[in-house]
């Protein structure tokens, strides 16, 4: 199983220099990628920029979505994004891509949450023209530049729902599961996996799965800070997740391992904690 490394730009006041530091540390470490979650309404830095940034910086490491938000941006203008950062980063880019479920990220570009799943099938649809190098329609041409990887960038479905899970049988090469149980990661893949051999495809989809972690002094406190101011939508539901988050090596090692028992092929690591160090005792942990 790869171990991937996210970029720690949910937190609230972090130096766009810390970023950049971040992800040259993880590029000369044992990681697979680079990840970055994404939300509207929120302090947090857009993640397209982000993972663009990242990648100006880095020369072996993947820069990943996970997931982006697909509903609250342009088809259009997200299937160019993501061809010139696949592009300029000679095909380093998987795209994981979802609907999310806030209301005031919705309610922040005028749009309701209702019918978003509708709309981002739209979205899917289009961009797959639009990398193939396909008219968009009669009435707009080809739209560039190509993707550095043929058919466009390698894309990932996230969901959580059963019909939200099946639109992997039509699009992308992937699932990726959020930042949940183990088990619950296992469950929704194979709904994933169902969809995908329904649809009459090939092998199998790849599985990639998320995880919050801590390490360090007061890890397990600083990690349920972070939990709670990000999550707070959740209510006091969020004290359950604030408290589960693995903040001792051990605990970590433990998480990782049963990633790897049901199969993952590769597991994302989200900091709890934004100091540089938590990337060097990452690295260590997984050696």
């Amino acid at each position: 199983m790869q171990i991937g490394i996210g970029l720690p730009g949910t937190h609230p006041g972090i130096q766009p220099h810390i970023l950049l530091d971040w992800a040259r540390r993880a590029d000369s470490g044992p990681f697979s990628s680079l990840g970055s979650i994404d939300r509207l309404v929120y302090p947090n830095y857009e993640t397209m920029t982000l993972l663009t940034a990242a990648a100006a910086v880095t020369q072996r490491i993947r820069v990943m979505s996970t997931v982006l938000l697909a509903p609250l941006r342009s088809a259009v203008v997200l299937a160019k994004q993501a061809a010139t950062l696949d592009a300029l980063s000679g095909g380093r880019l998987t795209l994981g891509l979802g609907i999310g479920g806030r209301a005031d990220d919705y309610a922040a570009i005028g749009e309701p949450l209702q019918g978003r799943g509708k709309r981002f099938e739209a979205q899917l649809a289009a961009m797959e023209r639009i990398w193939t190098g396909q008219r968009l329609s009669e009435e707009v041409g080809p739209i560039g530049p190509p993707p550095a990887r043929q058919g466009g960038p390698e894309v990932l479905i996230g969901a959580n729902t059963p019909v939200a899970i099946k639109r992997l049988g039509r699009w992308g090469d992937g699932f990726i599961a959020g930042g949940g149980a183990p088990a619950t990661a296992r469950q929704n893949y194979e709904l994933a996996e169902r969809a995908w051999k329904e649809a009459g495809r090939p092998g199998k989809p790849r599985f990639v799965a998320c995880t919050y972690w801590g390490l360090g002094p007061q890890a397990a406190e600083r990690s349920a800070a972070y939990i709670r101011h990000y999550y707070d939508f959740m209510g006091p539901a969020v004290e359950r997740f604030a408290s589960s988050v693995a903040s001792t090596p051990e605990a970590v090692k433990g998480a990782i391992q049963a990633f790897t028992d049901i199969g993952v092929d590769e597991l994302m690591c989200f900091p709890c904690i934004p100091d540089l160090d938590q990337v060097d005792r990452l690295a260590d942990l997984i050696g």
